[in-house]
């Protein structure tokens, strides 16, 4: 008989930015790092045999708390992924919601037609998942062993144990960041002994604690996703003009002058160099912020800059601006950039701790016209988170 402890990673970049992540190599964020601390904990004293991961970074980042701590390999294994949604990956929920509903619909419901252009369907995932889980118990006859997946490759899996395939397994939960679940293999059945439990996560850092869409019977995301598209500088200055004045007097108040020119004329440069510079943030039909990009500043540094960050009034201070920082990551990552940095008033209180919780720290300040700016940066690559992880430290 084989132990398997089944293992979701920690909330990752596209839990956090509400954004699909099956094969793209999405990062921990700061509150999974906190999870993976608990998960840690949890297993300091369970005795675990062998450790498997599949590549990504989130698992194999996730797994670290178990084979580190017990002076074990890592064994890692391509078909453990999470399922491949081809030209689906990385785009945000709210944008395959507007524009491809129904098959967003197949996705939700776990449909057998469900699939895109490049990406593989329920039944091959839950093939692939049921081989590598007998494979490696398999290999490890009266051993404990931890392996490291993905939510819905996880969910899969539990419902192919139970003999259900694609398109019934909606009565099914989903599982936590960091969630456990315990199979007992044996002779080439395997028995769920324990499910999707995450009584090792304090309510404050439990990712589906604060999500909604889980908890909908009809498959439909209840959390408010945001889509993005460009903004036609050329046909629609006013629309720029009219959030660049209103963040302005949110900020500084009336009396400090207001230079629209200015502000445009940059957007105009900025827009010059690449049309993706600046984005309107839309929540269903409704213009719910606004991004704007330097693409072309400190990119010799590695850096990508953010003159503009912006949410309507109404929209404010409901979690949706972390969208935003979520699509200048999509942007700025392919371009080889490592950094985030943008600037924002000391005074701006709401902001700074705005940025503060999604890990930007302040790196200088300077002066721009007649106001006093921080400067602050947020790292988005790679090798730093792995390096904070394995010094016991938030990313």
């Amino acid at each position: 008989m084989t132990l398997i402890y089944l293992i979701r990673h920690a909330e990752a970049e596209g839990n956090l930015y509400r954004r699909i992540h099956g094969w793209y190599d999405s990062l921990i964020t700061d509150n999974g790092y906190r999870q993976i601390a608990a998960l840690a904990n949890r297993f300091e004293k369970v005795r675990i045999d062998a450790v498997y991961s599949s590549d990504l970074f989130r698992t194999c980042t996730t797994a670290g708390a178990i084979w580190k701590s017990h002076g074990l390999e890592l064994h890692t294994r391509r078909d453990l992924r999470e399922m491949h949604v081809g030209v689906w990956e990385d785009e945000p929920w709210g944008a395959l919601e507007h524009k491809d509903r129904k098959r967003l619909l197949q996705f939700n419901h776990s449909a057998p037609e469900f699939v895109v252009e490049g990406g593989e369907t329920f039944d091959q995932l839950q093939t692939r998942m049921k081989r590598a889980v007998f494979e490696i118990a398999a290999a490890h006859p009266g051993q404990t062993v931890a392996v490291f997946s993905h939510g819905t490759a996880i969910r899969c899996l539990q419902a192919a144990l139970r003999g259900l395939g694609p398109g019934e397994m909606d009565a099914l939960g989903h599982s936590d960041n960091t969630a456990v679940t315990c199979l007992r293999v044996e002779e080439g059945r395997a028995e769920l002994v324990l499910e999707n439990d995450n009584s090792h996560l304090p309510e404050e850092i439990s990712t589906l604690g604060r999500q909604k869409w889980w908890k909908s019977q009809q498959g439909k995301a209840a959390d408010a996703n945001m889509w993005f598209c460009p903004l036609d500088l050329e046909h629609e200055p006013e629309r720029y003009l009219a959030a660049r004045r209103d963040a302005w007097v949110d900020v500084h108040g009336p009396d400090i002058p207001f230079d629209g020119t200015g502000f445009l004329q940059a957007a105009r440069v900025h827009w010059s160099y690449d049309r993706r510079a600046l984005i309107c943030a839309m929540l269903r039909e409704e213009p719910a912020g606004m991004l704007e990009l330097d693409l072309e500043r400190f990119a010799s540094e590695r850096v990508g800059y953010i003159p503009f960050v912006y949410m309507t009034p109404e929209r404010r201070k409901q979690g949706l601006g972390v969208q935003l920082i979520g699509q200048a990551i999509s942007l700025y990552r392919p371009l080889g950039r490592d950094w985030l940095r943008l600037r924002c008033a000391p005074e701006n209180q709401v902001a700074q701790r705005f940025y503060k919780k999604y890990g930007f720290t302040k790196t200088g300040e300077e002066h721009s016209g007649p106001v006093k700016l921080d400067i602050l940066e947020k790292y988005i690559g790679y090798d730093n988170h792995e390096r904070q992880f394995s010094a016991g430290q938030p990313g």
